[in-house]
């Protein structure tokens, strides 16, 4: 399997997840090849909105580049939503981080795998009513 399917897999199971839970989700076609800003999945229920940028990794780190964050800011700030990482790595569950979580390197951002569990929150936290 290559890895854009992968990540298209893994995009489809967090809409499943969030639509089993009674939110509305919806997967941004063609995110990031657009010449406007767009996350992968837009997920909403009442007054909460997320633009949320999908990552899946098999090492022990994930990677971001920076036009990826700058782009997941703007969409984020245009809608008032809050821009979430939403990160798997291999045989593991979803991990879900604030930007601030990221490090910044030269060229991306990036969270070890140790850091985005312990720093980042479970699904039932997203959408944990307020």
């Amino acid at each position: 399997m290559s890895l854009k399917s992968k990540g298209i897999n893994a995009e489809r199971e967090l809409i499943h997840m969030f639509w089993k839970n009674g939110w509305a989700a919806v997967r941004v076609a063609g995110s990031g090849n657009s010449q406007f800003p767009s996350p992968d999945i837009v997920a909403m229920k009442l007054n909460k909105l997320y633009a949320i940028e999908c990552k899946v990794s098999k090492t022990d780190y994930q990677y971001i580049p920076k036009e990826d964050i700058q782009q997941l800011k703007l969409f984020a700030e245009t809608a008032q939503a809050i821009p979430i990482i939403a990160v798997k790595f291999n045989r593991q569950g979803w991990t879900f981080l604030f930007l601030h979580n990221l490090k910044e390197t030269d060229k991306n951002f990036m969270i070890p795998r140790a850091e985005a569990y312990s720093r980042g929150f479970g699904f039932d936290s997203i959408i944990a009513k307020e």
